[in-house]
Order: structure tokens, then C-alpha cells, then sequence
């Protein structure tokens, strides 16, 4: 299965609560943090909710 590589790299402040909560949810909490996530329709609307805040790439 494929993964997805989520670099937060905006601040959320200013952001609405779902977006502060989805960055949480996805377990960034600071500018320039790194996660990778398996590739799966929960987390790709997390990430549809904060596409301004972070920048998306696969891997394998």
C-alpha cells in the first residue's frame, strides 16, 4: 500500500478549529514537522481540509 509523506509547512494560526484539529489529527504540530501516514480515504481528507497549510508527496 502506498504512503503519503505530509510536511507541514504554514502555521495554522489564523487557521478555523477543523483545520487546527485535522493538522493535530494528522500529528503536526509545528512548522516543518514530517509524518508519513499510510495512504487511506480518512487521512486524505485531512489533508483536503489543510492543502494551504502542507505539502503532499508518495513514497513507497
Amino acid at each position: 500500500m502506498a504512503r503519503l509523506k505530509i510536511t507541514q509547512v504554514r502555521s495554522k494560526i489564523g487557521g478555523k478549529q477543523n483545520q487546527r484539529d485535522s493538522l493535530r489529527s494528522l500529528g503536526l504540530k509545528r512548522i516543518g514537522d514530517v509524518v508519513v501516514k499510510e495512504d487511506r480515504p480518512e487521512i486524505r481528507g485531512m489533508v483536503a481540509v489543510v492543502t494551504h497549510l502542507v505539502e503532499l508527496e508518495e513514497v513507497d
